[in-house]
This record gives structure tokens, sequence and C-alpha cells, in this order.
């Protein structure tokens, strides 16, 4: 079946409550071999609601615009706590159970530490706040998927106006990065009162279920199996030592290759003076390309990649009322994934292609798991996935870029670098504004111009006041939708250069058989135990940082970037 012939059904909720609420009741009477049964049951009521709930979310964002699918949106804003609050039920019967030993057998551990965290961040008692959250950020969404620019004599959306900010002409970049930017000063009071209601809402509900603050309760919600927000810090500073001065030393070379004595922030997106490299071709001729690439990659990408193609369960192009950045969800009851992109003809075309497909892969390899909880691991085991699929597709970047193929791989990994210190920014950033909830919209965009001055100096906004300020963050969605989940890409792109190094420097041909074991488990292993299967080393080792900056800035070293 192809994806637009999937149907969508909103469930009805006093029929799944009833239905819920009697097998949560005899779970708890029940014991041994019975107790599995009834569980699976609840799991998969559970899995059917989740693919209506994924199916909605995924056509909507497509469409932000189709007046359908905005009221379903607006039917799991205010629904999906209530769902939320009958799977909490069935935790708490799971966890409260005397006998415990068959479900154990059955179930991975991580379905119960998710559990017993759900118990601790959810209760009937939030719901009203986690409705008006749901519906912020909605707002938020909505705001910049019906973003319009008038530039260069047309209408764009956001994205469209990515090609022309890395323009060879410095006017044309200047004038697209300032447009972007007036775009959010235009809406500057909106999103300050969007993100000034979520911080109240979040905290009110982290103070509601006895958090000291948001910040220890939205690790809990991330399910922060192995790690805390010391261990965090810690990596933060490594970051800093082992990364910024690595990442500095790209800026420099960028500059000389530019022929510019210093990078203002509307050069940052251009690399080389006759161009970034970009893709050859139609979005349609990437596909095919794409299909060839994880065919010879292997035969298991090769299958995956047919399927997503064959059943159209990719929507890549940008379009007005789309839905900005990239995503890969899945569809439990279809048993598949889908990935959402946004192409816009630069270098970002591919890396979401083989980012979003690491993600896809992972969980059409690891849909056998039948707890819906653990089809994806946890988010930083996740981005494992995908961040290292960008590098393992390196062979087959000819495909794509032709002539310009040397300069990608400098480029690309360069921008894994680069990419770091930002991540941790995001993070760092978020633990100042929820340890400090009070903050007037001012002193968050003063707390936000600091840390950047310390973890991304090279970003010069003197021709651009409104960034100056410290405002850059409005347009990072993650810090609205998802708080928290950034540092998880940091830390697997920690993982991810750890396989490009044995990939691609070692040539050893059991980095990849190690990422299949990685993908095959899904979320049955935590973070730690993901690392270890993969064989590879922790990023909260000071040595593993040490050692992989090493490998990577040899590897800028041995490379000529004035050639390009």
């Amino acid at each position: 079946m192809k994806f637009r012939d999937f149907v969508y059904e909103r469930p009805n909720y006093d029929e799944i409550n009833r239905k819920m609420s009697r097998l949560i009741e005899e779970l708890k009477s029940e014991t041994g071999e019975t107790v599995v049964k009834i569980a699976k049951e609840l799991n998969q009521i559970n899995s059917d609601v989740s693919s209506m709930a994924q199916l909605c979310n995924i056509r909507h964002s497509i469409n932000t615009n189709d007046e359908f699918y905005s009221k379903e949106k607006k039917y799991w804003d205010e629904f999906g706590p209530k769902y939320e609050d009958i799977i909490t039920e069935y935790y708490r019967a799971v966890l409260e159970l005397p006998d415990q030993k068959e479900l154990r057998r059955s179930f991975p551990t991580p379905f119960f530490l998710m559990a017993k965290n759900q118990l601790s961040t959810f209760s009937s008692e939030i719901i009203e706040l986690l409705q008006n959250e749901n519906g912020l950020v909605s707002e938020y969404e909505k705001l910049l998927a019906t973003a319009e620019v008038e530039f260069d004599g047309k209408v764009l959306v956001l994205p469209q106006l990515d090609p022309y900010c890395q323009s060879l002409d410095r006017d044309i970049r200047k004038k697209a990065t300032l447009a972007r930017s007036n775009f959010f000063k235009e809406n500057k009071d909106k999103i300050d009162s969007i993100y000034d209601d979520l911080v109240s809402i979040r905290t009110e509900m982290a103070h509601k279920l006895g958090f000291n603050d948001y910040v220890e309760m939205g690790y809990a919600i991330m399910n922060r199996l192995d790690y805390d927000r010391k261990m965090v810090e810690g990596y933060r500073k490594d970051i800093l030592k082992y990364v910024v001065p690595v990442s500095e030393k790209l800026y420099k070379r960028q500059a000389k290759r530019l022929g510019l004595e210093k990078l203002f922030n509307y050069d940052l997106p251009l690399e080389y003076t006759d161009g970034n490299a970009i893709p050859k071709g139609t979005p349609e001729t990437i596909l095919e390309n794409g299909l060839q690439m994880y065919k010879e990659l292997s035969p298991e990408t090769g299958e995956f990649m047919y399927s997503m193609i064959d059943r159209e369960l990719l929507d890549v192009l940008s379009k007005p009322g789309k839905q900005s950045g990239g995503y890969c969800e899945f569809l439990p009851k279809e048993q598949t994934p889908f990935i959402f992109a946004n192409f816009n003809g630069t270098s970002g075309d591919i890396d979401v292609l083989t980012h979003e497909a690491g993600h896809a892969f992972q969980v059409y390899q690891s849909r056998w798991i039948e707890q819906p909880e653990c089809v994806f691991p946890t988010n930083e085991s996740c981005e494992i996935h995908s961040m290292s699929m960008e590098f393992f597709t390196w062979p087959w970047m000819h495909l794509f870029f032709k002539e310009q193929t040397e300069k990608y791989y400098f480029s690309h990994l360069a921008g894994a670098v680069q990419f770091l210190p930002y991540g941790v920014l995001v993070d760092h950033f978020q633990h100042e504004v929820y340890e400090n909830p009070k903050m007037t919209p001012a002193e968050r965009n003063e707390t936000w111009r600091r840390l950047e001055k310390v973890y991304c100096p090279e970003r010069d906004y003197s021709e651009d006041p409104f960034l100056e300020e410290g405002t850059y963050w409005y347009r990072q969605g993650h810090i609205f939708f998802a708080p928290f989940y950034y540092i998880d890409y940091t830390l697997a792109q920690v993982c991810a250069f750890q396989y490009w190094k044995r990939d691609y420097l070692e040539k050893d041909s059991s980095a990849w058989d190690d990422y299949m074991k990685i993908c095959k488990v899904g979320g049955t292993k935590t973070f730690t135990e993901i690392v270890e299967l993969g064989n590879l080393k922790s990023p909260f080792d000071k040595e593993t940082l040490e050692e992989v900056m090493s490998a990577v800035d040899g590897y800028f070293e041995s490379v000529d970037d004035t050639k390009f």
C-alpha cells in the first residue's frame, strides 16, 4: 500500500479508554504468561492509536493549510495527553505487579525504565497544562510553516532562502540573511510570548510533579537512562577544550579561502569562492541515485530504500504551507517509517537523505519489536544511526556531487565538527533558561549571546543588530517543541566520528557489521549498552573526544582545501 492510501481514522477516545481500563484491571489480577498476553494486547492498542497520531502529524506537516488535518491536529493536541494518562496507568499497573518475572523475561529492560520515568513525569493533574503546551508548539510550528518572504522578485518559504544565503555574490548573501532575520524580527513579540508561556507552563508542571526544576523533569522525559546533568556539564567543558579550537581553525581556513579578512555571519554559509558543493540533477534524480547507493551499500539497505520509494514514503520537496525541517517517523500499524524533508538545492538535500534514512533504516530493522516505546531507542542512540549513515554513504557521494565530491567531503566533515559547539550551546542555553524561569525575553537573549560568544566566537553580527541582540535561537525549533533534545545530536556525532574513522580512514569492514547490530536491537538496550554493542567509546570519556578530534584534525591537515 502506498502512503497516499494509508487510512486515517480518528480513534474513539471513550472506547479506547474503556477497553484499556478493563485490560489494565485484568492485568493487575493475573500472573505468569497471562500477564504477558494482556500486556501485548495493551501494546497493540497503544500502537494503533500512535499510528493515527503520527499519520495525522505527517499529513498536517506536509500541508499545514489542509483544513481537515489542521482540525485533527487540534484534536491530538487536546486528546494526546488524555491517551497518555491511560498509558501511564498501564505502566503503573506493570510496575506494581507482585509477579513481574514472566513480563521481564518477555519485555526489554528499557521498557520498565521508561515506564518508571513516565510515572514521574505525568499525572492527570497536568493534562490541561500539556494541552496548552501542545497548542503553543503548534502555534510556533504554524508560524514558521506559513512564513513567506519576498525576495528576488519571488515569494519564498524560509527553506528556499538557503541557496541565496550561499550565493557567490556577497551582497545577495547579506540581503538573503537579513530577509530571514527580518521575518523573525517582525514576529519577535509573538515568538517571545509563545516561549514565555512554554517556560512558565513547563516549570509549573515540574513543580506540580515534585521536581526541583524543569531541567530535572526534562531529563526524565528524554529518558536519560545512563547519564545526568553533571556528566553533561563535564562534557560541555570537553567540547570547549577539544572541539572549539579545531572548529575555529576551520573558520580561519574558510576566511582565507574566500579571501576575506574576517567572516561576518552572512559569510558563514559560503565555503568556497566558486561556490559550495551542490548536488547535481533534479529531486527525482537524487532519489534514483539514492536507491542505487543503498542497493550497493548492502542487501538490507537496498530492500529498505526500494520499499520507501515504491510506497511513496518520502516527502522531500519544499513548498508553501509545509512545515520546516526534516524528520523520520514510524507508523506501527503499517510497520513502516516515513521520511519528511525540505529539499532546496543545497548539499543539505543529500545530508537529510542520508540522515533521515539512517533513522528510517534503523526502525525498519527493528520493526520486529512489539513494544512501541522500544522500536526507536532513546534519542541520543537514535542519532548514532542517522549521523553514522551520513558517513557510511561517503563512497557514493560521487553520484550526487560528481567533480565536487572531495569538496563535499571536506565541507561535510567540517560542518559536523562545527555543529558540536552549536549543539552544546543550544543545550547549555536551555539549562540556564529553565534554571532561571523568571528571565525576561531580553535576559534570555543576553544569555544566548553570552554563551554564543563562548561556543561559537566566529559569529559576527555587527551588520545585523537584531541577531546581535541574541535572537538566533528563535529559529531553533527543538527549543520550542522538544526541550533538551539537542545534546543528543552531539553525543551521537562523537560516536559517528568513530565509525567514520574505522570505515573511511582505517577501511575496517567490521564497522558496518557493528552498525547493523545496533540498528537491529532498536530500543531494547540503553545508550551505554548500544555504545558497547557497536564497539564504540563513550562520548563522556575525555579520551574519546581527544582521540576522535585528533583523527578528524589530522584528516583536515592532510587536505589542501585551496584546490577546491
